[in-house]
């Protein structure tokens, strides 16, 4: 199994998981005498099944990884930069008054243009990372 399908595989056992605590939290109290659809114990065991198999997979896969962590933080990063670049006001120009309040004159140094631009400099970056990474995860065994 390559890294990109133990990913996938990851993220299934995770879904599983996820279904077997629901089933014990919906289905472990009810009314006295209705029937039980599901066995609260069986899908607390499964959940220890799948949580014993899913360390084992995140294990491999951290292990694999490690060669390319550098690139898996720097895309992290620039995701994140890119998230509070777009929080920067680029509001420019003269704008009414709200409320009966006298209309103002707002300047950036940074305009929306150059802002964008910055933006998709780090999405084509981003973009080269990923392909790197998806060449690792389709090559690398684990």
């Amino acid at each position: 199994m390559n890294v990109s399908q133990a990913l996938k595989k990851k993220n299934k056992l995770a879904i599983e998981l996820k279904k077997q605590y629901a089933i014990a939290q919906k289905f472990n109290s009810q009314e006295a005498g209705n029937p039980r659809r599901y066995s609260v114990q069986d899908a607390l065991d499964k959940a220890a099944e799948v949580t014993s198999e899913l360390i084992e997979l995140k294990t491999k896969i951290h292990l694999a990884n490690a060669p390319v962590y550098s690139k898996i933080f720097r895309m992290a990063e620039l995701k994140g930069r890119i998230k509070e670049l777009k929080k920067v006001p680029t509001d420019e120009g003269k704008h009414e008054g709200r409320y009966g309040s006298a209309p103002s004159e707002k300047e950036v140094e940074i305009n929306i243009a150059q802002l964008d631009g910055f933006v998709a400099t780090l999405e084509a970056r981003i973009e080269e990372i990923q392909a790197e990474l998806d060449v690792h995860n389709a090559t690398t065994n684990i």
